[in-house]
């Protein structure tokens, strides 16, 4: 009878934990705009297309739109969707001007939607506070190059990454919303992502030069959605962009300007395809930007113990072996260990890892908070040197950003566009903690990076013009 009481008890618990299985979104057809950052939230709750729009001229603005999904990977309400690239059309001027887009997509224990106070869930609130400072460098590059100050748009990508809401026994959930986030993955991310580059190459149809640019960010186990939805296409893209070592093509070609998967909870073995082909290359071009890049916290104990933990029991009965591959820039063979790559998270697997990004002292640290003028004029100045020094890059060499410094391994192919960073503790404490000035400072700057021209002699002019 005890264990009958018990049983039912805890059974009570968990339904009574259940996150809202439901839209939250749900007025896709007004569009709430708000001049103060401090009370969009909160006017807005319910709006698909949210817009800060400053009430003077030079203050930072953005437009915000959101896209969810349910657990089985498909739209909750298409017209969301088509509400949210309506919105991109309007904000541009149905093409005509340029933007900034970053999409992101929330990891474990969260989602896109807010609590009975109203009271957002947190990483929305920290994305909008990352528009601001991307349309606050936005201003002052536009003051600094003499062109038109791009949109900045954000797109907020929900699922159910929150499944039970009650401390303690949410972190039950690590293994079920892993194999949703695949399921999600595999859904219609991949259409929303793509409709989203469709957008921006209707810009590139109508001009050339234009400097539209696509970001996409996954945290958690929404990096892993991220790379389920992508990853054929970043194979695809590789293979018939950047050729062969004996025939090089060109730049390797990415999926829209750059992605970015911050302690993505994936297997190795998921990215192993992008590592051997990106590791076939001795050098790349001079003209190479930074096409994905995965950060992984060297104190994340959720991708670096749970994760493993788990796999080893879901992998029981595949077969492994030990495999060779030749890396080029040491002339030496290296050995993968398939049931290595198959237990461990992507960013803790030693074998695929080509940098290490190191807090730099606060003594010597550039001063990073603040989105005033003069904090934006210093963002832009130090992405040109950073710039600069990726295009200068070499293998164990440094790039400096503001707050940190990346290193490139010995064993890694100067610019090779695929990094896969081992990131200090004090950077990003945990594997939720990814909010932080420093780790902020060098995505921005990274998204920069990699938002420059294809054209090297105008890459180059912008970057003096950011200098001065």
């Amino acid at each position: 009878m005890n264990r009958r009481v018990g049983l039912a008890l805890l059974l009570t618990l968990a339904l009574a934990a259940c996150a809202p299985f439901s839209m939250y979104r749900t007025d896709i057809k007004t569009v709430c705009v708000d001049s103060d950052p401090a009370t969009l939230a909160k006017k807005c709750q319910r709006n698909t297309i949210q817009v800060l729009q400053p009430d003077v001229a030079g203050k930072p603005g953005y437009t915000l739109g959101f896209i969810e999904l349910d657990d089985q990977g498909q739209l909750w309400d298409r017209g969301q969707m088509k509400a949210v690239l309506g919105s991109v059309a309007a904000q541009t001027s149905n093409g005509t001007n340029d933007y900034l887009m970053v999409v992101f997509v929330h990891g474990w224990k969260h989602n896109a939607g807010f609590d009975g106070n109203g009271v957002e869930d947190d990483n929305v609130a920290h994305f909008r506070d990352a528009l601001i400072q991307l349309s606050a460098v936005e201003i002052e590059l536009s003051r600094k190059i003499g062109k038109p100050a791009r949109a900045v748009i954000g797109v907020y990508v929900g699922w159910r990454g929150a499944s039970l809401t009650t401390a303690g026994i949410d972190n039950l959930t690590f293994w079920d919303r892993k194999n949703t986030a695949h399921m999600v993955g595999h859904g219609q991310v991949t259409e929303v992502l793509q409709r989203l580059e469709m957008l921006r190459q209707q810009r590139i149809a109508h001009d050339p030069n234009t400097r539209s640019r696509l970001i996409v960010v996954g945290h958690s186990f929404g990096g892993a959605v991220v790379f389920s939805a992508l990853e054929q296409i970043l194979e695809s893209r590789f293979v018939l962009s950047a050729g062969t070592p004996e025939h090089p093509a060109g730049p390797a070609q990415g999926f829209g300007n750059l992605v970015v998967l911050i302690n993505p909870a994936f297997e190795a073995q998921l990215y192993a395809p992008l590592a051997d082909m990106a590791t076939e290359m001795k050098t790349y071009a001079p003209s190479q930007l930074p096409v994905l890049a995965i950060l992984t916290s060297e104190a994340d104990w959720a991708t670096g113990i749970a994760f493993p933990m788990g796999r080893w029991f879901s992998t029981w009965f595949e077969k492994q072996r030990l495999m060779e591959r030749d890396n080029p820039v040491t002339g030496s063979p290296e050995r993968i260990d398939e049931h290595r790559a198959d237990v461990d998270a992507v960013g803790h697997f030693e074998p695929y890892r080509t940098h290490t990004l190191t807090a730099v002292p606060a003594t010597s640290a550039v001063a990073t908070t603040g989105n005033t003028p003069q904090a934006a004029s210093r963002k832009v100045r130090t992405a040109a040197a950073a710039a600069g020094s990726w295009e200068d890059d070499r293998s164990g060499g440094s790039i400096d950003f503001p707050g940190s410094v990346l290193q490139r391994t010995a064993n890694s192919a100067p610019r090779n566009p695929y990094l896969v960073v081992k990131v200090d503790k004090h950077l990003i404490a945990d594997h939720n903690d990814i909010w932080g000035s420093d780790i902020r400072e060098f995505i921005t700057h990274l998204i920069l990076i990699s938002s420059q021209s294809a054209d090297p002699q105008q890459r180059a002019q912008e970057r003096r013009d950011a200098r001065q």
